[in-house]
């Protein structure tokens, strides 16, 4: 009957086979064990160029017979593969959820940025920074010189907060009060004006708000309370994760941030609609006679300058200087729709719109006012069509 081999005649034998290529002291173990193999009675091994081999099926119950710590031995430690993970920040969003929150809060970023050139009548830039989750009160920490806007979120049940820098806000309500916006970085309690003012920028900002969580869900954002430091704010405990989308605007040459604080707890209820999938399936099925109102309620509300031009001269730089109190100047009236000469009235004005002449009228009174009759609908004239020039 073949012998069994034991797990240390094994290890030795093993240990001989992976050592070929250098040279080792005899093992006492393995040449006794080779002398029992040269016994009739014992299975035989094969010797190839100084190597024992043991029959195959011996060899696997060998290989199968190792043990981790055996290999550990041999081998050495293995690197350990593991991920670092803080237990103080605990990451409750997947990034998924990060992902459809960045791509929700640059529409918001294109929107309000579109709405704030138009109200300031200067260019302006809003740029998404980052989307993280963070503690609520390293948040807090992070915060210096911002005014802080605490917003109920309905129908969900908790708050938001809302911060823009002091430096680009008093840039924004010098643009509004008729200056160039370079207020620089002031520091200081808002005027009753001045927080008017800075209120109507939040409401557009909320009202774009609103318009960017449409497709995931429909939310209403309200303005609850105003701070100017953040040691009086406390929507959620201090440990507590929140989703921090910071922001950047420009306008013009001057710059500041922005942030939104949204607490996990405030949006856990919608977590499942947070999906990149999703968003772009809600944003793709909206019909675009839904922006025909919006559209129409802009284009009627955005101001264009009017003038209303008694007729043109020319003059040289000669008569310009001659010109005294009483001084007479002859106007060239404009020509009629076909090009002949349009006979001179008295009181009548070109309504001028852009550069383009829109309507004809005549001036005079309402109350004491002075006004303007429109009596002629002028037809724009004929775009230039270039065309292709065939060889």
């Amino acid at each position: 009957m073949a012998e069994v081999l034991s797990q240390n005649e094994i290890e030795a034998l093993l240990s001989a086979m992976t050592t070929v290529e250098e040279e080792e002291e005899p093992n006492p173990a393995i040449e006794e064990r080779m002398n029992r193999a040269a016994s009739p009675s014992a299975p035989q091994a094969r010797s190839t160029e100084g190597k024992v081999l043991l029959p195959l099926r011996k060899r696997r119950r060998a290989a199968a017979g190792m043990s981790m710590q055996d290999s550990h031995l041999r081998f050495g430690p293995g690197p350990l593969s593991y991920e670092p993970y803080d237990f103080r920040r605990p990451d409750k969003l997947s990034k998924e959820h990060l992902r459809s929150l960045q791509l929700l809060h640059e529409s918001f970023a294109n929107y309000f940025s579109s709405s704030l050139a138009t109200y300031l009548r200067a260019q302006m830039q809003i740029e998404v920074v980052s989307v993280e989750q963070v503690p609520y009160d390293e948040y807090m920490r992070s915060i210096s010189a911002s005014l802080l806007y605490i917003l109920n979120v309905s129908p969900l049940s908790g708050q938001a907060i809302f911060e823009m820098d002091y430096g680009i806000l008093f840039s924004m309500i010098d643009r509004l009060l008729g200056g160039t916006g370079a207020a620089g970085k002031i520091v200081r309690d808002l005027t009753d004006i001045e927080k008017m003012l800075a209120e109507n920028i939040v409401h557009y900002a909320l009202s774009d708000l609103k318009t960017s969580w449409d497709p995931i869900n429909p939310l209403m954002f309200d303005i609850a309370s105003v701070e100017a430091s953040s040691q009086f704010v406390q929507i959620v405990p201090g440990n507590d994760t929140v989703v921090l989308v910071l922001m950047e605007i420009r306008m013009g040459d001057f710059q500041g941030a922005m942030s939104l604080c949204i607490p996990y707890l405030l949006i856990k209820p919608i977590l499942g609609k947070l999906s990149a999938q999703r968003w772009f399936i809600s944003t793709n099925k909206k019909k675009e006679p839904m922006f025909g109102p919006q559209l129409a309620h802009r284009l009627n509300s955005t101001r264009v300058p009017c003038i209303a031009r008694l007729g043109t001269a020319r003059l040289t730089m000669g008569q310009l200087s001659d010109l005294k109190v009483g001084a007479v100047i002859p106007l060239k009236m404009p020509p009629n729709e076909d090009g002949s000469p349009r006979p001179g009235h008295i009181a009548t004005v070109d309504l001028v719109v852009g550069n383009r002449t829109k309507f004809r009228g005549r001036t005079g009174l309402r109350g004491k006012n002075l006004a303007v009759q429109i009596d002629e609908i002028v037809t724009p004239e004929a775009e230039l069509i270039a065309h292709k020039e065939l060889n």
